[in-house]
């Protein structure tokens, strides 16, 4: 059983996220240090360290851990996995990845990896469908009657996301949904040309995060019947399929050939977690139990 966490973060939300939302199923206390390695050629250095099974807290920035009495240490991210092995040998705790930590050896006590990374078959590899994702609504927006939600994000190297392709899908969204509120919120990757396109229907609600960087995202599961989301984001699809009650409905952005984005959307729509949009929508609301893929001796 676990009751106290290490959480170590590399200071982007969706790595960190993952490892509260595993205390979070555990119902365990726990604590987050920030970490980061001292410059790149560190990092680098990490790697080499690894496979030869030398670990030191040098190729790091100073720290300060809070106690020294913790089950496991927890992360996820590039930036934390190597500083996860010294901690874990250092207090003797568990080391649990949050996902397939590539570059480094896969000697993790626990790795929880992404079905869509394809992994290799390890007694010690949990496959999950998707990111382990905590939710939490923060009241930013409030539905006044009934409504959808649309989520924009960017283009990435998997992705184009486009003014035309977008336009399309807004027009056949708008179009159903008469007589509905519809909500709407960009990304920190959200381009200005889209940003522009979102600005020129006059939404009844609408975050334009560049302007207004809050994120109503777990707002919109909680109280929206529908909610639409651009392909590009595994977390922000990872939150909609494991909480509250809407339905999913992936936007399909342009792209060259499959990718592991694609196969994740392809698996969930599958196992009736989501749709991916076609002109057509559809009720899928099923939300992923992620207990069910902790190991019994941890709960």
């Amino acid at each position: 059983m676990i009751k106290q966490i290490l959480i170590l973060s590399d200071g982007r939300a969706g790595h960190v996220n993952q490892s509260i939302a595993f205390a979070k199923c555990l119902d365990a206390a726990y604590e987050i240090v920030p970490v980061r390695f001292r410059s790149r050629w560190t990092k680098w250095l990490s790697f080499l360290f690894d496979r030869v099974h030398l670990y030191t807290d040098l190729l790091y920035a100073p720290y300060t851990i809070p106690n020294a009495s913790y089950d496991s240490v927890v992360s996820a991210g590039s930036g934390t996995y190597y500083f996860n092995k010294f901690l874990s040998r250092k207090l003797h705790a568990r080391s649990i990845a949050m996902m397939l930590p590539k570059g480094y050896r896969y000697d993790f006590d626990l790795i929880f990896a992404q079905r869509h990374d394809a992994p290799p078959l390890k007694e010690n590899i949990v496959q999950i469908p998707a990111n382990f994702a905590y939710i939490e609504p923060k009241g930013i927006y409030r539905a006044a009657k009934p409504s959808v939600g649309i989520v924009i994000g960017g283009s990435n190297r998997y992705f184009t996301l486009t003014p035309q392709k977008l336009k399309t899908q807004l027009d056949l969204i708008v179009r159903h949904y008469q007589g509905y509120e519809i909500a709407v919120t960009t990304s920190p990757r959200t381009p200005k040309e889209i940003e522009r396109l979102v600005k020129s229907y006059r939404f009844d609600y609408e975050v334009i995060f560049s302007e207004n960087p809050v994120n109503p995202i777990a707002d919109f599961l909680e109280q929206c019947s529908d909610v639409f989301i651009t392909a590009d984001s595994t977390s922000m699809i990872s939150e909609s399929v494991s909480w509250g009650s809407a339905n999913v409905e992936i936007l399909p952005l342009e792209s060259e050939s499959e990718n592991k984005f694609t196969r994740f959307a392809a698996f969930l729509e599958k196992e009736g977690y989501l749709h991916r949009f076609d002109g057509t929508f559809k009720a899928c609301n099923r939300k992923i139990d992620f207990l069910q893929y902790i190991p019994k001796e941890l709960l």
